[in-house]
């Protein structure tokens, strides 16, 4: 019976109507299934694009997996838990880190900076050496500390890399009181050169990151074995997203584990948007599949010597009703079908050759075109709408033909 209800629905698609505009809506609605099904899929691969180029960008110093308590500003590198991660496979570099804010004092200008202690092995963790923009990133040259400065905390302060002056690094005593007589002897202070300075093109690193050594850092802040953070690098075969779930699994409850993109407020934000805008999109492809409702209704119509003939070969109503709604049917796919093909086209054609462009002043943006990614889960995500909503557009004519055909009947009797 499924198989006949298919035939005979196929045959129907492609077969000449009485009324043209039979086939004309037809034609609509297919068309308006799959340009909205290509709108859903160009949409969501460009959010996907634009979250890659920007994760690009923060991951010259973002590391690829950060580690961060859930409650509390710190935990202890000392911890079971912790020190085991440092001993697997897939973990190339192991860094705790610590980050406090602080207030930068060069000659007579100063600013709050976020300091971020290292240890020695951060340069395997981050890209920092490729972004200095004067002087050489170094932490300590085995006399002295360093730090290096964000260049726009630099620019602000008129600091410049190897200045024969040191800053300035204060920092509110943690474990002591303040002193109302002697107030200065509340703050932990430490005059240390400038090795380097670096640009990330980032405001929140330009603007207020200063580096230094991890040790330093500590004795500054007053923490012993504590850290506010451990950043990771992988090994270049293991995959990002399944050893954070993977760490998650280990660490329990009691951290955050986030991956390099995940460690930015505007990766949520992003996100939001883009499942928003699907949102906007499915209601809009909602409105377009409404079209079948009406193809099929006309179809009904003009077939109804077909129904009456095939009543009278023996087909009862649950057949009649099927084939209908395989017709509805027939036609989102059809229409969704296109679209995801031409999406996907359209998408591999922007990833290749950039037929899109941003602008053409050059130096103002940062890509020339606009960055388009396909994923799996949004391409399963726009056919599942599709298709579930072509069903329901099409069991709606299909259940409307069944009523009547049952009422017809109960008048003949």
């Amino acid at each position: 019976m499924n198989r006949l209800a298919r035939k005979i629905a196929w045959r129907y698609l492609f077969s000449k109507k009485s009324h043209s505009a039979i086939n004309a809506i037809s034609i609509v609605s297919v068309c308006g299934v799959a340009i909205t099904t290509l709108a859903l899929v160009c949409t969501l691969s460009v959010y996907n694009g634009f979250t890659e180029l920007i994760g690009s960008l923060y991951s010259q110093i973002d590391p690829q997996i950060k580690i961060t308590p859930l409650q509390g500003k710190t935990l202890d590198t000392e911890e079971k838990a912790i020190e085991q991660i440092a001993e697997w496979s897939e973990v190339k570099t192991f860094t705790p880190v610590i980050e406090e804010n602080a207030l930068c004092i060069y000659k007579d200008r100063q600013r709050p900076v976020l300091v971020k202690g290292v240890p020695d092995n951060y340069t395997e963790l981050s890209h920092i050496q490729d972004i200095v923009t004067s002087g050489t990133f170094q932490l300590n040259d085995g006399r002295i500390d360093y730090v290096s400065l964000g260049i726009g905390v630099a620019g602000q302060l008129g600091i410049v890399a190897n200045s024969p002056y040191p800053v300035e690094l204060y920092a509110p005593n943690r474990l002591g009181k303040v002193n109302l007589a002697n107030p200065s002897q509340s703050f932990n202070g430490r005059r240390i050169f400038v090795s380097s300075t670096f640009c990330a093109n980032q405001a929140i690193y330009d603007d207020q990151l200063a580096i230094i050594p991890l040790s330093t850092a500590r004795k500054m802040f007053s923490y012993t074995t504590e850290a506010t953070a451990i950043e990771l690098r992988l090994t270049p075969t293991t995959n990002e997203n399944e050893f954070a779930k993977k760490l998650r699994e280990h660490l329990g409850d009691a951290y955050r584990v986030a991956t390099h993109i995940q460690q930015n407020d505007w990766y949520k934000w992003v996100q939001i948007e883009k499942w928003i805008t699907f949102l906007i999109l499915s209601f809009i492809l909602m409105i377009a599949t409404f079209n079948v409702i009406g193809a099929l209704s006309m179809l009904i119509i003009d077939k109804k010597r077909d129904i009456d003939t095939l009543q009278n070969l023996g087909a009862d109503d649950r057949l009649i009703s099927k084939i209908f709604l395989v017709e509805g049917w027939l036609i989102s796919a059809i229409g969704a079908g296109s679209g995801l093909i031409l999406g996907v086209i359209l998408c591999y054609l922007q990833q290749e050759y950039g037929i899109l462009k941003l602008g053409s002043s050059e130096g103002v943006f940062i890509t020339d075109a606009y960055p388009v990614k396909l994923e799996l889960l949004d391409t399963l995500a726009v056919t599942a709408i599709v298709l579930i909503l072509g069903f329901v557009t099409a069991w709606y004519p299909a259940k409307f033909l069944r009523k009547r055909l049952l009422t017809a009947k109960q008048n003949e009797q």
